[in-house]
């Protein structure tokens, strides 16, 4: 037995322990995050988490290292996975005739992924990468800060039954009507070219020629420090606007000219509520205090639909990765079915 044989064993155990440790390190980094940031701005610094200084310093230190985690974490997975995979067969798979299938399985996923629109694009830009059609990965974008299980939990606990089923129903067909119209207007050629390559020791390859173990791992590590490298200023001047504007929404002025006597309220609400950045749970009490104010459900559903599905912040981490004829595509086609259902609701509830 040779030398090299015989440390095979031990090179391919030390592999895969270190690949553990470090799966075990991304997870209580992951889990400390939150309360970290707690014990820091507010115990140790002494801030108030209700005043604009304390939550938006947070939120801008909390969501950076989450999102970085998110993109490290998922963007790793997905380049090995699709090492044993080429885009094209990817495509192939779920292209096509399953479109329609892929659309709605990828809303599906969107619901178990608790993300706000920021954190959803880390998945979005794996999946991408992977090969997944852009419109089903649209979907997915649409559907994981629009509907998840802390917003229908939330919703059941304001509302009931009943406006929680609408919303959860309207916005899953937001998710997949927009991303099979997405889909049929071949936004392929508006995703930038480098989302698309696999690359190991810098050159582009082709997956399909045989991969050890130790090359996978490797194109992981590097497609996460590529991609990072080439987004991390959009991520902080994302996450930075977000900071800003957090928590924040014109109450006054929103109740004013987006009542129940004025016809062009949804269309108030949404246009107030695209700029803004939150997720279910930090926007509903806003929601249930505008509704005690007498704003009509179906008005305020859609301002919370805009406020979590699309966002200033998000537009710029995806413009990073998205040209912007598909990002307008993107935003215009939402808001188009968010606004719909604004009215819709107002008719029927």
């Amino acid at each position: 037995m040779s030398v090299l044989e015989r440390l095979r064993p031990a090179t391919a155990t030390r592999r895969w322990l270190l690949l553990g440790g470090a799966a075990v390190a991304w997870w209580l980094l992951y889990r400390m995050n939150g309360p970290f940031w707690d014990w820091f701005f507010y115990d140790l610094l002494g801030l108030d988490p209700e005043t604009r200084l304390g939550s938006g310093l947070h939120f801008f230190f909390y969501d950076t290292v989450k999102i970085v985690l998110l993109l490290s974490g998922i963007i790793f997975v997905v380049t090995v996975a699709r090492s044993f995979m080429s885009v094209e067969r990817t495509r192939a798979l779920l292209g096509g005739k399953r479109e329609g299938i892929g659309n709605i399985l990828a809303a599906g996923l969107g619901v178990i992924t608790p993300f706000c629109s920021c954190s959803a694009v880390p998945a979005f830009i794996g999946f991408v990468a992977a090969g997944v059609p852009v419109g089903v990965t649209m979907s997915f974008l649409i559907a994981s800060p629009l509907v998840n299980e802390v917003a229908i939990a939330l919703l059941l606990g304001l509302f009931g039954v009943g406006p929680t089923v609408l919303y959860v129903a309207a916005g899953l067909t937001i998710a997949v009507v927009a991303g099979l119209v997405l889909g049929r207007i071949r936004p392929e050629r508006w995703i930038e070219p480098f989302v698309f390559e696999t690359r190991l020791h810098g050159q582009v390859i082709d997956t399909t020629t045989g991969l050890t173990w130790d090359d996978r791992i490797e194109m992981g590590v590097e497609e996460v420090r590529t991609i990072l490298r080439r987004i991390w200023p959009f991520l902080l001047v994302g996450i930075g606007l977000g900071a800003v504007i957090h928590g924040w929404a014109p109450e006054d002025f929103f109740a004013t000219y987006a009542g129940a006597d004025n016809p062009l309220g949804v269309l108030v609400a949404v246009g107030i509520g695209v700029p803004l950045y939150s997720n279910a749970a930090g926007i509903l009490p806003l929601v249930d205090a505008l509704y005690a104010k007498g704003l009509p459900m179906g008005t305020l559903l859609a301002f919370m639909m805009a406020v979590v599905a699309l966002s200033l912040p998000e537009i710029i981490l995806l413009r990073r990765v998205l040209k912007p004829p598909l990002i307008a595509a993107f935003v215009g086609t939402t808001a188009a079915g968010i606004v719909a259902v604004g009215y819709l609701f107002n008719a029927v509830l």
